[in-house]
């Protein structure tokens, strides 16, 4: 017997809360805790990972810069509006396959708006490097959003379940 889809919708909903909690805890944590409330704080944790503190004023790896409060608020609204799409989504799938990507989009989403809206930009730690080439500084709103559409991405490339119309289709076909 399959999981009702209002079960697998509560679960992918408590799932993007638990992503937004554990987000907004470990920038806490990283900020009040660690001392790294200003950016370039640092601290060294092994050969190629490091805490260091940054302010994200974009939206991805730095895109679409907020250097203005109007573009701050825009930020703020353009992904305010993803969140609900990827919200109604998520309340239109049925399996909890399906379902799971959406919570991690979501909730990580939510946490990073938080931050834009109350900050004017979002806060970031998580440095990645070999030597002195750092990568890519993130947050865990982040990884669950890159996380989550990894999984999206996968799942509609390598699926081998046919929308209902290719269906019809392909047995018209044959």
């Amino acid at each position: 017997m399959s999981a009702s889809p209002l079960r697998n919708r509560l679960i992918g909903l408590a799932l993007a809360a638990l992503v937004l909690v554990l987000d907004l805890r470990t920038k806490a944590y990283v900020t009040d805790i660690l001392g790294l409330d200003e950016d370039g704080k640092q601290i060294v944790l092994t050969a190629f990972f490091n805490l260091t503190r940054t302010s994200n004023f974009g939206v991805s790896m730095g895109l679409l810069t907020a250097d203005s409060m109007e573009m701050r608020w825009l930020l703020v609204a353009l992904t305010g509006a993803i969140a609900l799409a990827v919200l109604v989504w998520l309340l239109r799938e049925r399996r909890l396959v399906d379902i799971v990507p959406l919570g991690l989009v979501l909730g990580g989403a939510m946490g990073n708006i938080r931050d834009r809206a109350l900050f004017g930009h979002v806060i970031d730690f998580a440095d990645f490097h070999i030597g002195a080439r750092h990568f890519y500084i993130f947050n865990l709103a982040d990884a669950a959003i890159s996380v989550g559409v990894l999984i999206i991405l996968a799942r509609s490339f390598l699926s081998s379940e046919k929308h209902p119309d290719q269906a019809a289709v392909a047995a018209t076909e044959n």
